[in-house]
């Protein structure tokens, strides 16, 4: 809030001239993981605005996603995730295109959230296009891609994915997955 003001408060001293502080372009990088350039002309946009800013990059992160698409993920991990009392548990393969990001400690932990997942929501295809048709399943509930993400339910799991494609500038796939249950 006291950028805001701060920025305000420029504005009409300078005549109207934008000014971002590096305060406002550090707190919004530390919260989306974007580049400084990213950050400061997303705040301009926003008119220093923090939360306009982080929607414009949100937006940009779904275009770069989009772009990166049809690239080929032939590198990744497979990550495993058993519950508490081991009687549920899941496997994902997820794909990016260098092992290089492979190897990230945020690449690993979007794997491990997503085999979380698959345990705790039970999904039955990777997305709406897995769906045989004439088939009556309720698609949010079916797919991985369109359920909403367990630790923040106000996204999707394809959400958390795209902002990730957008944080480390390669394409990301579920390749596949698979949930064990005891008795099940």
């Amino acid at each position: 809030m006291l950028n805001l003001l701060f920025l305000r408060l420029m504005m009409h001293n300078m005549g109207e001239r934008l000014i971002i502080s590096a305060v406002m372009v550090k707190d919004l990088r530390d919260q989306t993981g974007a580049g400084i350039m990213l950050c400061r002309n997303a705040l301009l946009e926003a008119e220093g605005d923090m939360r306009r800013a982080l929607q414009i990059l949100k937006q940009q992160g779904l275009l770069q996603a989009q772009k990166k698409a049809k690239r080929a993920t032939t590198q990744g991990v497979i990550e495993t995730y058993v519950h508490t009392r081991g009687c549920i548990g899941a496997m994902v393969e997820l794909n990016c295109e260098t092992d290089f990001v492979a190897r990230t400690d945020e690449f690993k932990e979007l794997a491990h959230h997503l085999a979380m997942q698959v345990a705790a929501q039970d999904p039955q295809f990777i997305s709406r296009e897995e769906i045989p048709e004439g088939a009556d399943i309720e698609p949010e509930a079916a797919c991985l891609l369109l359920q909403p993400y367990i630790k923040n339910p106000d996204e999707t799991v394809q959400d958390i994915i795209a902002e990730t494609i957008a944080r480390v500038g390669e394409n990301i796939k579920v390749a596949r997955f698979a949930r064990f249950k005891i008795g099940g």
